[in-house]
């Protein structure tokens, strides 16, 4: 089925003329004296604007995914803000609907909530598996969004790339797959697949294994429609100019991540075979992802004593579906040591 993204989008954001600056309407060289934004002239390094497209920073990351830079939305508060526009996109408030998986990333769930966007969860099949067909029947003609998170969190499991295409050719809306944790899956990525769907949207973040939370910065990859879309929808400075800087220095020292995520998914695995000698550990879920699910005989207990001894971990007992279970995230070998000295206790 294709589905043309500008068809599903809210009519206004259509309609709408994005905000501009003087050096939108500029090209070329030669400018000395920059009077049009009202910033301090004087140089201290950061009393200039930063560039609102991104440019230099959007090169770079053509470069290390193999995505054409019209397909590229960059975000300033890590995945979440290109969570919120695509909302705002696509999402007529009271009137429209989105679909997620359940339990899945909370933050979906929360931007509809604030959006007045409709929630409709599909609960994961048996062993956390992917139901496309319930995602496709609980859609209607107001459903703009089908949320599907891969590797998921919490549960730590990636689906099938022929199940995640399966439910793009069936939906008449947008699919999200929003892939924060993919580069500790053996299970590939739908990022090649870009073109063949064009209501296809993939989230990723440089949080995760690129190890740059605290700069908050996240990608969306799209139909040229969706992110030109999402550009205009955006306020005009949302990536600070030192964070642009920062992480172009960092992708480029570092374009290999292959090194620091062997070394965790070789903890992940030496987790997986201890965790299930612990007493009290009932089941370790398996996990596409950095972090494991782990259902205990007393989650809550187990959480204030590892909380005790210095070993802090997410208690997701009371979310449905992860009933009896702890989040844990693979650390070092050293905190992994720390984690499993605190349960043998």
């Amino acid at each position: 089925m294709k589905t043309d993204p500008l068809l599903l989008m809210r009519p206004n954001i259509r309609a709408l003329t994005p905000y501009s600056t003087a050096r939108d309407e500029f090209s070329g060289e030669g400018i000395t004296a920059w009077l049009d934004a009202n910033e301090s002239p004087f140089d201290n390094g950061v009393n200039r604007y930063p560039d609102p497209h991104q440019k230099a920073l959007k090169q770079v990351i053509s470069e290390l995914f193999g995505v054409s830079t019209d397909r590229i939305f960059i975000g300033g508060a890590g995945s979440d803000e290109a969570i919120d526009l695509l909302m705002r996109v696509f999402c007529v408030p009271g009137k429209d609907n989105i679909v997620t998986i359940a339990p899945t990333y909370g933050v979906y769930e929360v931007s509809a909530a604030i959006n007045d966007i409709e929630v409709r969860k599909v609960p994961l099949g048996e062993d956390y598996s992917l139901p496309v067909d319930a995602l496709a029947e609980a859609a209607d003609d107001h459903t703009k969004l089908i949320w599907v998170c891969s590797p998921n969190n919490p549960t730590g499991n990636a689906f099938p790339i022929e199940e995640l295409c399966r439910l793009a050719e069936k939906t008449k809306g947008m699919l999200v797959i929003d892939e924060a944790y993919v580069d500790f899956s053996t299970k590939g990525s739908m990022l090649p697949l870009l073109e063949r769907y064009p209501n296809i949207i993939i989230l990723r973040t440089l949080s995760k294994a690129r190890g740059m939370a605290s700069l908050r910065l996240g990608m969306a990859f799209a139909h040229p429609s969706v992110a030109r879309a999402m550009a205009m929808a955006k306020y005009p400075y949302n990536v600070n100019g030192p964070t642009q800087v920062e992480v172009i220095r960092r992708l480029q020292a570092t374009p290999d991540i292959s090194q620091s995520v062997s070394i965790l998914l070789h903890e992940r695995r030496r987790l997986e075979e201890k965790l299930p000698q612990v007493a009290g550990v009932k089941k370790v879920y398996p996990s596409d992802a950095n972090f494991l699910l782990v259902k205990f005989d007393d989650p809550d207990g187990v959480y204030d004593k590892l909380m005790h001894g210095g070993a802090l971990v997410r208690n997701r007992n009371r979310v449905a579906g992860c009933e009896g279970c702890l989040r844990i995230t693979v650390g070092t070998p050293e905190q992994n040591d720390l984690l499993l000295t605190l349960l043998e206790q």
